[in-house]
């Protein structure tokens, strides 16, 4: 489990900006940025037409300040990058995913933790492939 706090990338596939970022139980959550113009761009995540790990669980504007780091969704925008896209995002919290923060708040009040049989620690390989998949799709979404 040595998975970044943050990081981020552009999909070499679509170019479209990708993000990555520990949340408040210590799992990783992926965000891709929908670019201007697209169909995608503005909507509630709960209607994007998109699979991603868990489904999607988040969708604005880059968002300052909201992790346990100081860091909010939003990415270092690079010459010739749009830094008005639209973050749509998943988490790594859910059932079957281990949230190391979690687990470790309840070693210390001394609850018995033990890894439940089919829990996974998502690392920042399985995010950047779950953040390819969904830039993909947004691609593939023309206006």
């Amino acid at each position: 489990m040595t998975s970044p706090t943050r990081a981020q990338w552009t999909d070499a596939a679509t170019g479209l900006p990708c993000l990555a970022h520990r949340g408040p139980c210590g799992a990783l959550c992926g965000y891709v940025g929908v670019p201007e113009g697209h169909p995608w761009h503005g909507k509630p995540y709960g209607t994007v037409d998109a699979q991603a790990h868990g489904g999607l669980t988040f969708s604005d504007r880059c968002v300052e300040a909201v992790t346990d780091d100081g860091h909010g969704i939003c990415h270092k925008v690079e010459p010739g990058e749009d830094d008005a896209v639209w973050w749509l995002g998943f988490d790594c919290a859910h059932a079957g995913d281990l949230c190391p923060q979690t687990s470790a708040l309840l070693r210390r009040v001394g609850h018995p933790v033990r890894m439940r049989l089919g829990e996974t620690y998502r690392d920042l390989a399985y995010v950047q492939s779950e953040c390819a998949a969904l830039a993909a799709q947004i691609a593939e979404v023309v206006a």
